[in-house]
């Protein structure tokens, strides 16, 4: 099973190499994004997550309104118990969810089980959720490490779900991003089997969110593919539409592009394409400095679909290896003024590295 939406973001879940059944669903549904890790065993696992994530689907707000997703987190809880009473799935099976709204860089999040949010955020990964788990407890409790949590033996003993009681709440919480930033929604089959620097890594090497997809998944796999693994996968820092954009529309949006800038180049009306190219940007590493281009890169029939507007003072080396990976190939932004912002924030960043290194 797999889906994947506009190149902002993608999504795709694997059955991994020791379950029969893939128990996970996922949704992409702009600005709604959400994993799901059924409970319960065949014929049950997969009935609460696919449930859960179309319950969530009709119940979510439009808009990033907190309390209204927990409203829709608690239907979603509803439906999967209501389904698991009138025989349409098993006695006991439940499921996690973890859903986020994104609009522009703003993030609205809603979190239940072990399931995981994170947020590649200037260069660095951060953990945004907490996991409702046996061994996440005993972690926060001090009792055991990170690192033994892995191999713990209850490890798989999750203390919050969708499915298990009627007055469950979720954690919701709302976060701020920084355009070009990635968020990651996945189910523990990534993260019980790749360790967080290595998924890290991939966030912020991959040139685009199928990328990244991808390789999160085929890494799980090499390292054993215990479980189902799913991955959700969003650049920060524009509005996707919400699910009528399918993607027969998108194929008429670009499309569209190539003729516009064809009948630019065909009829003189090179304006055209030139106003699409200018309501996008991206920043790059150009010679070692972070540079600032208008457009979009490449070129289509001889017509070059960016300009070069600004190649700062600040240079790559003087950010994070991640930050300069991710530069390398060049982060798309939603305009000007985003580019700008972002150079901004990796304008004091450098001038911070360079204040704690000087003599």
């Amino acid at each position: 099973m797999s889906a994947q939406g506009e190149s902002r973001y993608a999504g795709d879940s694997h059955v991994g190499k020791v379950r029969s059944v893939n128990e996970d669903a996922f949704l992409l549904a702009p600005p709604l994004f959400a994993v799901a890790d059924g409970l319960g065993g065949h014929q049950a696992g997969e009935v609460a997550s696919s449930l859960a994530i179309d319950t969530l689907l009709e119940a979510a707000p439009r808009s990033g309104d907190l309390k209204a997703l927990g409203r829709a987190v608690r239907q979603a809880n509803s439906a999967v118990i209501d389904a698991a009473t009138s025989g349409r799935g098993r006695s006991g099976m439940g499921t996690t969810l973890t859903a986020a709204m994104v609009e522009g860089t703003h993030l609205t999040v809603a979190h239940v089980g072990d399931s995981r949010a994170y947020l590649l955020h200037l260069g660095t990964l951060e953990q945004l959720t907490q996991d409702h788990s046996m061994v996440a407890d005993l972690v926060r409790q001090g009792r055991i490490t990170a690192e033994e949590s892995r191999s713990h033996p209850n490890r798989s003993v999750i203390t919050r779900a969708l499915g298990s009681d009627p007055n469950m709440l979720a954690d919701t919480f709302e976060a701020e991003a920084a355009a070009g930033d990635r968020l990651l929604l996945t189910t523990d089959g990534l993260t019980s089997m790749v360790r967080d620097e290595d998924i890290e890594h991939v966030l912020a090497t991959a040139p685009t969110p199928s990328v990244a997809v991808r390789e999160l998944i085929d890494s799980a796999l090499e390292a054993g593919g215990q479980d189902n693994i799913t991955v959700v996968v969003v650049d920060i820092g524009t509005r996707p539409r919400r699910a009528g954009g399918a993607p027969g529309a998108r194929r008429w949006g670009v499309r569209l592009l190539w003729l516009l800038a064809a009948l630019a180049v065909v009829g003189g009306a090179a304006w055209v394409a030139d106003s699409y190219a200018r309501s996008k940007a991206y920043v790059i590493d150009e010679g070692g400095y972070v540079a600032i281009y208008e457009g979009v890169p490449g070129t289509f029939a001889g017509l070059s679909l960016h300009e070069r507007s600004e190649v700062t003072t600040i240079p790559v080396s003087a950010l994070s290896p991640i930050m300069a990976a991710r530069l390398s190939t060049g982060i798309q932004l939603d305009g000007i003024a985003e580019a700008r912002d972002l150079v901004q924030t990796y304008r004091a960043l450098a001038e911070e590295t360079s204040a704690t290194t000087a003599p």
